[in-house]
C-alpha cells in the first residue's frame, strides 16, 4: 500500500512525519491516466450521465496556491516543471489573483465555479490553467495543494473512504492556511495585520474589475504587495525557504490545538476505512438511487453520484429483506430459508462501504 507522503509535495514528508507515513489503501478505481469517468459503456445508458469530458477530466478546478507552494514550483529546476513556471509566470504577470497569501484564480472564475457545480467534469470554461489538456497532465503536480491531493472521483472503502480524504484535506488546508501566514508574517507583519488587506482577502461582492477581469489598481497593488511589489516571484521564492526549512516539532506548534484535533480526526477516520466490520444492525439505504440497466443489471448509488455499483438484477430483493429489525446474522438466515440465497461477507461489506446498506 502506498505512503500518504506519495500524495503530497514530497518535502511535506519530513515536515508532517507523523501523518505522511502512514500507509493507505490504493485508490486503484479512480485513474488519472486513464480516467474511469471518461469511459462509457452503451449498456449502462442513462446511469452515465455523470460522466466528464475527455480533454478536461476533474480537472475543472483552479487550485488556490499558498505562497510557499508557488515558491516551491518556481525555484524547482527539474525540466518537466518549465511549462508549468512558464504558465505561473504568465499568471504573476496578469496581476489577477496574484497576492502576498496565494495564487488563485479571479473573482470571477470563483463565482462561476461556486454557481456551476453540475458543470464539474463537463465545461471546457472551468479548465484548471495549469492542466495540459494535450497529454492529459497537470503542470506543476509536484507543488499541488489539498484539494488536488486529495480528491478522488471513486473510493476503494465508499463512503469511509471518502471521510477519511475530507478530512485529511481539511487537515492539509489548515497547515496550508498556518504555514503560508507564517511566512508572511516572518517578512512583514503588515500582511498579516493591515486590516484593509483582511477584507480585501474576505470580499466576496463582484465589482466591475472583477466583472471585466481587470487587475487592482497600481496603488493598491503597491499597499497589497509593500516592498515586494514587481518582486513577487522573489516573495514567493523567500516563502518557501522559511517554510521548508522549519522542523517537524516547529510545525507542530503552528498547528497548535486545531492542528492535533484534526490529526486526530484523519487516523480515526482512516482507521474507520481500513476496518472490515459490519454494523450488528443493517438496512437498505432510503436515499439510495436505483437505475435498471439494459443487461438485467441493477445500478445502485448512495453515497455518491460518482460511483454506482452495478449488481445481478436478482440482488436486489435480498437487499429489500434488511430493514434493520433484525441482526445482520438474522437477516442473512431469513434469506438463506425464503430465499434460498445469500450474500457473502465481502459483498455485505462493499454494500456497506457504499452506504447501500447502512447502519439501522
Amino acid at each position: 500500500m502506498p505512503f500518504l507522503y506519495d500524495q503530497f509535495p514530497a518535502f511535506y514528508q519530513t515536515m508532517l512525519p507523523d501523518i505522511m507515513v502512514q500507509t493507505v489503501p490504493r485508490e486503484s478505481k479512480a485513474h488519472c491516466a486513464n480516467c474511469s469517468m471518461t469511459l462509457r459503456d452503451p449498456a449502462l445508458g442513462s446511469a452515465q450521465k455523470h460522466l466528464f469530458r475527455s480533454d478536461t477530466k476533474c480537472c475543472t478546478y483552479h487550485p488556490r496556491l499558498v505562497n510557499y507552494l508557488v515558491g516551491g514550483l518556481l525555484q524547482d529546476e527539474r525540466p518537466a516543471l518549465r511549462e508549468g513556471q512558464r504558465r505561473m509566470r504568465e499568471r504573476l504577470a496578469s496581476r489577477i489573483g496574484v497576492t502576498p497569501w496565494w495564487v488563485s484564480s479571479s473573482q470571477l472564475d470563483q463565482h462561476i465555479y461556486s454557481h456551476a457545480k453540475a458543470s464539474f467534469g463537463k465545461s471546457a470554461r472551468l479548465r484548471c490553467p495549469y492542466y495540459a489538456a494535450e497529454e492529459g497532465s497537470c503542470t506543476i503536480w509536484a507543488y499541488r495543494e489539498a484539494v488536488c491531493s486529495t480528491w478522488y472521483c471513486k473510493y476503494e472503502a465508499g463512503k469511509d473512504g471518502l471521510n477519511f480524504w475530507v478530512s485529511l484535506k481539511g487537515y492539509m488546508n489548515l497547515v496550508e492556511k498556518q504555514l503560508s501566514k507564517y511566512a508572511m508574517l516572518q517578512l512583514d507583519e503588515a500582511y498579516i495585520l493591515d486590516d484593509g488587506l483582511v477584507t480585501f482577502y474576505n470580499q466576496e461582492d463582484l465589482t466591475q474589475e472583477h466583472l471585466d477581469e481587470e487587475p487592482p489598481s497600481p496603488a493598491f497593488y503597491e499597499r497589497l504587495w509593500r516592498q515586494y511589489a514587481g518582486r513577487e516571484e522573489e516573495f514567493y521564492r523567500d516563502c518557501y525557504a522559511i517554510v521548508s526549512s522549519l522542523t517537524a516539532d516547529e510545525i507542530q506548534k503552528i498547528l497548535g490545538l486545531d492542528g492535533q484535533i484534526k490529526r486526530r480526526d484523519v487516523l480515526r477516520k482512516l482507521e474507520s476505512s481500513r476496518s472490515e466490520e459490519l454494523p450488528d444492525r443493517l438496512i437498505l439505504n432510503p436515499q439510495v438511487t436505483v437505475r435498471w440497466l439494459d443487461t438485467g443489471e441493477v445500478a445502485l448509488s448512495a453515497y455518491s453520484e460518482y460511483d454506482a455499483l452495478a449488481l445481478p438484477g436478482m440482488v436486489y430483493p435480498l437487499l429489500v429483506a434488511f430493514d434493520g429489525r433484525q441482526s445482520t446474522a438474522e437477516t442473512r438466515k431469513k434469506i438463506q430459508k425464503e430465499l434460498q440465497a445469500d450474500l457473502a461477507d465481502e459483498v455485505l461489506l462493499t454494500l456497506y462501504r457504499y452506504r447501500i446498506l447502512e447502519q439501522a
